[in-house]
């Protein structure tokens, strides 16, 4: 047996031309289109980078996009002042601060500024909340949402399945463990103390990988057959590697996300769908 390879690039594609739908249509009928503004501050290349390619994507599904570049040397006061005025702006439906910010700079008083209406990311508290109670929210966190796409449209059964995510932080590991919970799996959060950690991870029938230590997960870790996702993005020798051993794990999994190519494209097609979310319901549009 050797593992489907599940082609996030194409899925994300397929995302991004239904939104670019979704969005005809919503103009058509004569509202504004949506519109997301992004705030990049700092001098981080990956980030410049990661934020040139949202542009990108969101032009082509028709998302009006507007980037926002304070100086490096901006203080949390004055980009407080930024985000309260994007917050304010009625043209303005989704906003997103890029992460990391400037080391001067708080992160959360400036993520405070967003209000639960314009949050991209879906990590406001009232947001998350909404996705912890088990209620359906307008938006959710990014990446989890893409793993739970790729699952969805790989036919992956998630109501009585077992599922291990390994990490637990608040951009991925929590919200997805909530993400399955919803989806009636039966979720186990492992970290850097879980015992026995591969007998654990052996038992899953979906098996998340969101730890940030390369190629950690090995054959080992893999139930046959198991829906194995890597989360995992880590600089490595010029090249980003997964915390998925892929050689290993490949032959034993029955599906497996790669590095680069698998979650990473979803993440971005996510953020156009909480954009496009957002605007529909600021407009009290239904949701699609």
């Amino acid at each position: 047996m050797s593992a489907t390879i599940v082609d996030g690039r194409a899925v994300a594609a397929e995302l991004r031309a239904e939104l670019a739908t979704h969005v005809t249509e919503m103009t058509t009928a004569g509202n504004p289109p949506p519109s997301l503004a992004v705030v990049l501050c700092g001098d981080d290349p990956a980030s410049a980078i990661y934020v040139r390619n949202k542009g990108r994507a969101a032009e082509r599904a028709g998302v009006r996009f507007t980037l926002h570049r304070p100086p490096a040397e901006s203080t949390t006061e004055e980009l407080v002042a930024l985000v309260r005025s994007l917050d304010g702006d009625d043209t303005v439906d989704a906003i997103l601060v890029q992460l990391p910010l400037p080391s001067q700079i708080d992160p959360d008083a400036v993520a405070s500024c967003i209000s639960p209406e314009k949050d991209a990311d879906g990590f406001h508290p009232y947001n998350f909340g909404r996705l912890a109670e088990g209620h359906p929210g307008v938006v959710a966190p990014g990446t989890p949402l893409g793993c739970m796409e790729l699952l969805r449209r790989s036919g992956v059964t998630l109501r009585g399945s077992r599922a291990v995510v390994v990490g637990r932080s608040a951009i991925v590991g929590r919200p997805l463990a909530l993400m399955l919970t919803n989806a009636d799996s039966t979720v186990t959060i492992c970290h850097s103390r879980t015992r026995d950690l591969a007998a654990v991870c052996h038992e899953a029938d979906i098996l998340v990988a969101a730890i940030g230590r390369p190629r950690m997960i090995d054959a080992s870790f893999v139930k046959p057959g198991a829906f194995v996702i890597d989360v995992g993005t880590t600089p490595q020798d010029g090249v980003v590697v997964g915390d998925v051993d892929r050689d290993s794990v490949e032959p034993v999994a029955g599906w497996l996300t790669p590095v680069p190519g698998g979650v990473g494209p979803m993440t971005i097609a996510m953020l156009l769908r909480n954009t496009l979310a957002l605007a529909r319901a600021r407009r009290g549009l239904p949701q699609v």
